[in-house]
């Protein structure tokens, strides 16, 4: 059986302090933080896939927060949360392909039986299980959208 995420990310961290490498130390004890919220908000202990939708929200707000900083000139910020996001990515499954994306949006649509716009939610929900942490959920919600119209 394979390691989880979690007890992966615990090892990393002890690695890291051996090591004395206080950027990835850092960023890495950031992501054990969110773990740990989720669970404690929650209740309940988080599996991979769990921590892989919660790291891919997380991989979401690093993009977002250097678009903003490189818009306002803060280099040095958007340098911190690229390395935040290369560590985060460390931990995500494989990334699809464009064609492999391309390929899961045409067999939904189709097992759906998808014929216009109005159908976009439903092959929407029979993607997000599938592409989750391994697509942007936006691009592929763009590439849904030319394929209905």
């Amino acid at each position: 059986m394979s390691v989880s995420l979690k007890m992966r990310l615990q090892e990393d961290v002890k690695s890291a302090m051996r090591a004395q490498d206080k950027a990835t130390l850092g960023a890495m004890r950031l992501m054990m933080a969110a773990i740990k919220q989720k669970e404690v908000d929650e209740r309940i202990e988080l599996d991979d896939e769990a921590i892989i939708l919660l790291f891919d929200k997380l991989v979401k707000q690093r993009r977002e927060s250097i678009e903003q900083y490189e818009a306002a000139g803060r280099h040095d910020l958007a340098e911190k949360e690229v390395f935040e996001l290369d560590l985060l990515q460390r931990y995500m499954p494989e990334p699809l392909s464009a064609a492999e994306i391309a390929s899961a949006i045409e067999a939904q649509v189709v097992a759906v039986g998808a014929t216009s716009m109005k159908d976009m939610g439903v092959v929407m929900a029979a993607l997000k299980p599938l592409l989750q942490g391994r697509a942007d959920m936006a691009a592929v919600s763009r590439l849904i959208k030319e394929k209905l119209q």
